[in-house]
C-alpha cells in the first residue's frame, strides 16, 4: 500500500501525486519509473517517477487521465492508498557532465525530465529546457522547471504562451542561432520524440528519448515493452527506458501503441458509467 500524501491538478486532467513509499524513494534515481494498480482487479500501469525525496520517503507521479486506470486513479484523494506501487525500476538516466543539454518535455514528459534536468544541473551542465503544450492552461511544471535551468523556453501550438509552434521549432531556432549543444533529452509523446530525434540527427547531436510502450511485467518476464532499437529487439522495462533517439523504430512503436486502442475505449466508457462521470 503506498500513501497519497498530497493531491494537486496541474492542468485540466493532469494531476500530481506525492506518496509516502520509503522502500522505493531511498533508491529512485532519475530517469527510473514505477508500477501502479489501484486495486485489486485493476491493471499493472507504469508511470516515470517526476521527483523523489529520500529523507521523506516519498515519491512524485504525475499523469493525464487518458484511460481507464489513470481516471480511476485520479479519483483517489489525499490520505486514500494505491494498492500496488513497485520501483524503482528500469535503467537510470545518464548523468555526466556533457557541457550544454537541451532537455524537452511535451506534455506529462515535462515533469518526468524534470529529475533529469536537475542533476544534470547540479554536476555543472549548462541546462536549456524546452517545454512544449497543445495550449497555455496545458503548460505544466514551469516554475519548478526555472528553478534548475539555464534557460526555459516555452511553446504552444496556437500561440496562447510562449512560442507558437512546435518544441521542435524551438530547438530548430536554437541550432540555427548557432547554440552550442552537446546533447538533448526528450520525453513526451512519441510523434514529438521522432520529430526531435530526426532534427538532432542532421546536426549529429546525441539525442536521447524515454520510450512509453505498453507494459506488464515491468521485469523483462513478459516482452509485452519491445521495442526496435538499432534493428534490435530490446525490452522498454529493463534495457530501457531511455534509448539513443536515432536508434529507434518510431512507426513500429507507435503502430503496437494503437493496438488496444478501442478495448480502451470501451474500458474507459463502462468505468465512467460504473462512477457516474457520464
Amino acid at each position: 500500500m503506498a500513501k497519497i500524501l498530497k493531491k494537486e491538478i496541474l492542468a485540466p486532467n493532469i494531476k500530481k501525486f506525492v506518496v509516502l513509499v520509503p522502500e522505493v524513494a531511498q533508491k529512485a534515481l532519475p530517469g527510473q519509473f514505477v508500477i501502479v494498480r489501484v486495486c485489486e482487479e485493476g491493471e499493472r500501469i507504469p508511470l516515470t517517477i517526476a521527483d523523489f525525496d529520500k529523507e521523506k520517503g516519498t515519491i512524485t507521479i504525475v499523469f493525464q487521465e487518458v484511460g481507464k486506470t489513470t481516471y480511476h486513479l485520479g479519483t483517489l484523494n489525499e490520505g486514500d492508498e494505491i494498492l500496488d506501487f513497485v520501483g524503482p525500476l528500469g535503467k537510470p538516466s545518464e548523468i555526466e557532465k556533457f557541457g550544454t543539454v537541451c532537455c524537452i518535455g511535451g506534455g506529462v514528459g515535462t515533469p518526468e525530465i524534470y529529475p533529469v534536468a536537475r542533476a544534470l544541473k547540479e554536476i555543472g551542465n549548462y541546462v536549456i529546457v524546452i517545454i512544449g503544450a497543445r495550449t497555455k492552461e496545458l503548460v505544466i511544471m514551469e516554475n519548478e522547471m526555472r528553478k534548475v535551468a539555464d534557460e526555459v523556453y516555452i511553446t504552444t501550438d496556437d500561440g496562447s504562451y510562449g512560442m507558437k509552434g512546435l518544441v521542435t521549432d524551438a530547438l530548430k531556432k536554437l541550432l540555427v542561432e548557432n547554440k552550442k549543444i552537446d546533447r538533448v533529452i526528450a520525453v513526451g509523446p512519441v510523434i514529438m520524440m521522432k520529430a526531435v530525434s530526426e532534427l538532432t540527427k542532421n546536426y549529429n547531436i546525441k539525442t536521447i528519448v524515454s520510450l512509453n510502450p505498453m507494459m506488464l511485467d515491468g521485469t523483462g518476464m513478459c516482452g509485452i515493452c519491445r521495442v526496435e532499437i538499432g534493428g534490435e529487439t530490446k525490452f522498454a522495462c529493463v534495457d530501457g527506458p531511455e534509448f539513443d533517439g536515432h536508434l529507434v523504430n518510431y512507426d513500429l512503436l507507435m503502430a503496437r501503441l494503437r493496438t488496444y486502442l478501442e478495448e480502451e475505449k470501451i474500458s474507459l466508457k463502462l468505468f465512467k458509467e460504473k462512477m457516474g462521470l457520464e
